[in-house]
């Protein structure tokens, strides 16, 4: 495979690994831990065509379900994870958390999911793989190396209007007796302030939920009531409130719509596009 340009924002908390042929992105500060195994899919390495072109992870009646299907069992054999053991829930843009288990395991993947109007998922099973799909929207990893706990949620300006983040944290804390300052979070591939321009009527939601001070560094206003909003910032806020360590939190510094080539983008392609996948689990030691 040849070396592929990503356009960075920053730092480089994440960054290309590629397995079997396959592509993906990684945080350096998970594959720290023996135990995860995780990683953020791109374009490339599937079997989709046309617009979904080729590690497509959207169901969406158009693109066949057995491409989809091989496009798992790559990542799968990619990540050295079982896709029989893959978890998907069905995202509404909300906040409902669910814990799942192995009762729960091909759901979303090998067959239909039961697992509908949930945007996150928090688990303590070892070798079941939490799955969430993307295309612009911020996918949030969490682990807790004390206890051996996993979420994995989905935020897009809605989930982070509510404060996803701060619902899977207590979630974790709720069922697993957590402690935010052992939670390790990665904000992961998405899209950023300079590509996200949204209107007066997504910064008003804001407004009834963050103070004056954070919606300053959330939004540049523009003409004509116009916005640029930056979810990784308001991200890290609300996880920084919600009891995550400055040393815990990494945030990614890849756009989705900057790397539309790369990554699909909803903006970038105007709704013309497959899905990203973000995947983590635990595995034994």
């Amino acid at each position: 495979m040849k070396d592929y340009f990503i356009k960075r924002k920053g730092k480089e908390e994440c960054h290309l690994v590629i397995q079997k042929e396959v592509p993906f992105l990684s945080f350096s500060a998970l594959e720290r831990i023996s135990f995860i195994r995780h990683g953020f899919s791109t374009r490339l390495g599937g079997v989709s065509e046309g617009i979904y072109q080729s590690m497509n992870f959207r169901e969406d009646g158009i693109e066949k379900e057995e491409n989809v299907k091989e496009n798992y069992r790559r990542m799968a054999d990619a990540l050295g994870l079982c896709v029989e053991k893959f978890v998907r829930c069905s995202l509404i843009h909300g906040t409902q958390i669910c814990e799942v288990t192995k009762k729960d395991y091909g759901k979303g993947v090998l067959f239909p999911t039961d697992l509908i109007g949930i945007d996150g998922m928090i688990t303590e099973e070892k070798n079941l793989t939490l799955v969430t799909t993307y295309a612009d929207c911020v996918p949030l990893y969490f682990v807790d190396k004390k206890r051996k706990v996993i979420g994995l949620s989905h935020s897009g300006w809605k989930g982070t209007k509510d404060k996803i983040g701060t619902v899977t944290i207590q979630a974790m804390v709720k069922r697993f007796q957590c402690k935010p300052e052992d939670i390790i979070v990665c904000i992961g591939p998405s899209i950023c302030k300079e590509c996200y321009e949204v209107g007066e009527d997504v910064k008003r939601e804001f407004e009834n939920k963050f103070d004056s001070n954070q919606i300053k560094q959330i939004f540049l206003e523009k003409e004509e009531k116009k916005y640029q909003l930056n979810l990784w910032k308001a991200n890290e806020i609300l996880l920084r409130e919600a009891g995550i360590k400055k040393e815990n939190l990494f945030i990614t510094d890849i756009c989705t719509c900057c790397n539309s080539k790369l990554l699909f983008s909803h903006r970038a392609t105007k709704g013309k596009r497959g899905n990203l996948a973000a995947f983590l689990a635990m595995v034994e030691e």
